[in-house]
């Protein structure tokens, strides 16, 4: 199973990301480019402990048999999964290259990840194994979701 904590995973990703560029049209979803690359650093942001957040209560509720899903297998992400409320960006515009630069440098500080005890809004608690491959799934998605 892919998981970001291998390193050609993660050089493949880098890669995908650095073709992203403002004029990619979503496949599906609300978001944009701009968007997209917002979300992502901000969920890695989390994933990477550097901003914490509270479990939700349905995540509470639901959360462990979920996770379970998400990381059973191979399979990407279904198309249009919602997000976590705090993940949604209303903005529109801004400088895609700096975001595009941001997100690069996030996806390698998984190189030298620490589980640091992620309780993810969702999810909850979440073993390092679990964040390795839900953090290459949740990039993935959203690589393919502009055709990157």
């Amino acid at each position: 199973m892919k998981t970001i904590f291998d390193k050609a995973t993660r050089d493949e990703l880098i890669q995908r990301i650095g073709t992203v560029n403002r004029n990619g049209s979503n496949q599906w979803g609300k978001m944009n480019v701009y968007q997209m690359l917002a979300h992502c650093i901000k969920w890695d942001e989390m994933t990477l402990s550097k901003k914490k957040y509270k479990q939700t209560f349905l995540g509470k509720l639901f959360g462990k048999m979920a996770i379970k899903e998400f990381v059973r297998d191979e399979s990407p992400f279904r198309k249009n999964v919602p997000t976590v409320p705090g993940f949604k960006i209303k903005e529109t515009d801004g400088d895609v290259e700096q975001l595009k630069t941001t997100w690069i440098n996030l996806v390698k500080e998984y190189g030298q990840f620490e589980d640091r005890n992620l309780i993810h809004p969702f999810f909850g608690r979440m073993t390092k194994e679990q964040i390795g491959i839900l953090a290459y799934k949740h990039t993935d998605h959203h690589l393919r979701q502009f055709g990157f």
